[in-house]
């Protein structure tokens, strides 16, 4: 949603304060909703799950 509207300049910035030095994509939400929806995640419950490259701990 962001690369529409901000400058190159200004995403770069903003990647930078990430600790994964990227920005992320809807692939990666896309690969935790899948993830989450299969059967591997079936003992999950009640979890706060940050897909954010590593800006929140």
């Amino acid at each position: 949603m962001t690369r529409k509207a901000m400058s190159e300049e200004v995403l770069a910035t903003m990647a930078k304060k990430v600790p994964l030095q990227k920005l992320g994509t809807p692939e990666d939400i896309a690969n935790v909703y899948a993830f989450l929806a299969s059967d591997q995640a079936r003992y999950i419950s009640g979890a706060t799950i940050s897909v954010d490259g590593g800006i929140t701990l």
